[in-house]
Formats: structure tokens, C-alpha cells, sequence
């Protein structure tokens, strides 16, 4: 039996198979808002056959986006019309749903990516004062970020609450806590980004304190049924950054605290970082974070082979596989991969006929 198709438990989350379709960006929110857009191409992602997706990076406060055109829920109207675009999806797929639930701190504030994605100054149209741990700009020759006081940060922690008890009320699965790609979770782990003074900064204990209260607090909202969890990003390919020990020591205290899984990345932080960009080449940050905890741990980058896929699993790697560009590319690629491995995935039944002559069908 194919272990890339077997079933995975997330806390009390059952998936149908290690396939996880990560969270990616459409920048196609209207005021935080999700479109008709997000219908079709989230709605095409639910056919697919894996065993879970996850919505994109959402913002839990306005100027949490990394650009104006980014998905919110922060309040009623963000909440109504993803569940406008939810509703829609579950009439024909019940595969279970993720939502990325994000801030993006001094990386907020940007153009759409095929606008140039240049950052956007606070006086200008569609920009915002952005914030981070410290009043330094992600990009030399931007507006610095204002360092957050106190109260912005118990602002924040109450802000990724809400926008969880809003997530299960929209019927969602699973929340994934975005503390990656150098975003402002990310930006409070990293030596780099973070060079405040007080209780949030300077040890490495400090430096996790904003995280593992975030996490905390949406535990203590949510119900058991719903999975919780954490994307890092394992390395910020910088010296004297966030790297893979302070990852490893991070892991184990999400463990302790109940998470449910950790999505393993790496880089965004700088653009300093120097990445040896090559097939798999995220893989053995999942590995070494596996052997520590555990904790299901899901590898993502440059993953595009079915039979490669499964021997990352075989070989004790990570417990699931994330897709992101690849899916994209192709959505119909765990139907693809059944057909490769010898294994079968839910489809639904307009396309039961589509498999090519010949070819057992890997769709049921």
C-alpha cells in the first residue's frame, strides 16, 4: 500500500491521504474579502483528491496583509464572504479544509506580485504603516516599521483569537499559525528582525514568547475536534539568523503545548538569505525535525514526483507531503500520483469517466 495515499491523523483531524495542498497567495481579496476567484480556484484545489487544503495566508487585522489585495478575516464582512465561498465548495467536496492564519508585519504593505510586489509607502494609495518586532525595514530604502508597543502586541494576540473562533465557525477543519517566510511571527523569532529589549526579545526564550502565546490563547478558544498547528520556517539561510537548532528547541515546546502539526519551510526573513535552491532541498529540515518530536511534520519545496514523494515518507522524512506551485500547475496531481502508485483518491463523480483508455482509473 502506498503510505503517500494511507490516512494521517492530526489531533482528532482524519485525512484521507498525506497529500496537503499548502496555503497560496491569490491576491484577489477585495478590502480583505474573498471573490468569486477564490470560489473557482479554491473550489478546483477541494477536487483534487488530496487529503487537505489549506487556505491561503489571511490576515487577521488589515494592516496584517501583505498586500491590499490579500484574504482578512478580522471582521463580519471578511467572515460572510469566505463563508459565501466556503458554502459553495462543501455542496461538492468534503475534503477537509485549513485556514493560514497570518500577519505580515514589516513585509505588509505591497504591491501584487505581478505589479512589481515593490513595497508601498504609507502615504501613498493601498499603503499602510507597517509594524514589526523592531524599526527595521525588511528592504534598505523603505519606510521603517513602527516597533510595536505592548498593547499592539496584545492587540495582535486577541486578533489571531478572533479570527480562529471565526474560523470554526465558518466550518473549517484546521488552523495553520503562520510563523514563517518572514512574517511577523517569524520576524519575532529571528535574532535578526527582533532587537528589542524586553520580555520579547533577546534570549531565545523571549523570542518564542509571542508565538507560543498566540498559540496558547487560539488552544484555549477552539474546540478539540479542530486541528491546530504552526508553518516555520526551519532557517533563515543567513548567519546569526533563526536557524535549525532554535527550530528544533521551538518544536519541542509546540509539542508540549499540544500542536497538532508543524509545516516545515525555510527563508523569507532576509534578503540576505543565500538559498541552495535544489529538489527537496527543504526535506532535511522536516527530517531533523522529526527525529526530535512526535509531532506530525509535513515537508514542503520542490516536491514534484509522486514516486519520490513516497520514499520521503518511506524513509521516515515527514509524515505528509505539501504542494503548492505544483498544484497549481497541475491540479488534478494526487490523481495523477494514485495512478502512479497504484492507489485510488475521491473524485467527484462528473469525472468519473476522465481516465485516459487503458489506464486503471486511481479515481473513485
Amino acid at each position: 500500500m502506498s503510505l503517500l495515499f494511507s490516512p494521517l491523523t492530526l489531533g482528532q483531524l482524519e485525512l484521507a491521504n498525506r497529500i496537503i495542498i499548502a496555503p497560496m497567495c491569490q491576491y484577489s481579496a477585495e478590502n480583505g474579502q474573498a471573490t468569486d476567484w477564490h470560489t473557482i480556484h479554491l473550489g478546483s484545489m477541494a477536487l483534487s483528491g488530496a487529503g487537505m487544503l489549506i487556505l491561503e495566508a489571511t490576515a487577521v487585522l488589515p494592516n496584517g496583509r501583505i498586500s491590499y489585495a490579500d484574504l482578512g478575516l478580522w471582521d463580519d464582512k471578511t467572515e460572510a464572504a469566505l463563508d459565501k465561498t466556503l458554502k459553495s465548495i462543501r455542496k461538492y467536496s468534503n475534503m477537509p479544509m485549513a485556514i493560514q492564519l497570518a500577519h505580515a508585519g514589516r513585509k505588509a504593505s505591497t504591491r501584487k506580485p505581478w505589479e512589481g510586489g515593490g513595497a508601498i509607502a504609507p502615504d501613498e494609495h493601498n499603503g499602510w504603516q507597517t509594524i514589526a518586532p523592531s524599526a527595521q525595514a525588511f528592504n534598505e530604502g523603505t519606510a521603517l516599521p513602527s516597533a510595536m508597543t505592548f498593547d499592539e502586541i496584545d492587540e495582535l494576540i486577541l486578533a489571531f483569537v478572533s479570527s480562529a473562533q471565526r474560523a470554526e465557525r465558518l466550518g473549517l477543519d484546521a488552523i495553520e499559525i503562520h510563523a514563517a517566510h518572514g512574517y511577523l511571527l517569524h520576524q519575532f523569532l529571528s535574532p535578526l528582525s527582533n532587537q528589542r529589549t524586553d520580555k520579547y526579545g533577546g534570549s531565545l526564550d523571549n523570542r518564542l514568547s509571542l508565538l507560543l502565546a498566540v498559540f496558547d490563547a487560539i488552544k484555549v478558544v477552539i474546540s478539540p475536534k479542530m486541528a491546530l498547528g504552526v508553518r516555520i520556517s526551519a532557517t533563515d539561510w543567513v548567519e546569526g539568523g533563526w536557524d535549525l537548532a532554535q527550530s528544533l528547541v521551538l518544536a519541542k515546546a509546540l509539542e508540549s503545548r499540544g500542536c497538532d502539526f508543524i509545516h516545515v519551510s525555510t527563508g523569507g526573513l532576509s534578503p540576505l538569505q543565500q538559498i541552495p535552491v535544489a529538489e527537496h532541498f527543504q526535506v532535511p529540515f522536516a527530517e531533523a525535525i522529526k527525529g526530535e518530536v512526535n509531532t506530525p511534520v509535513i515537508a514542503v519545496g520542490l516536491i514534484t514526483d509522486a514516486n519520490k514523494a513516497e520514499t520521503i515518507l518511506a524513509q521516515g522524512q515527514a509524515d505528509a507531503i505539501a504542494l503548492a506551485r505544483t498544484m497549481l500547475y497541475d491540479p488534478h496531481w494526487p490523481w495523477h500520483a494514485a495512478a502512479t502508485l497504484g492507489a485510488t483518491v475521491k473524485a467527484p463523480p462528473q469525472y468519473l469517466r476522465s481516465s485516459p483508455h487503458g489506464i486503471k482509473s486511481p479515481i473513485e
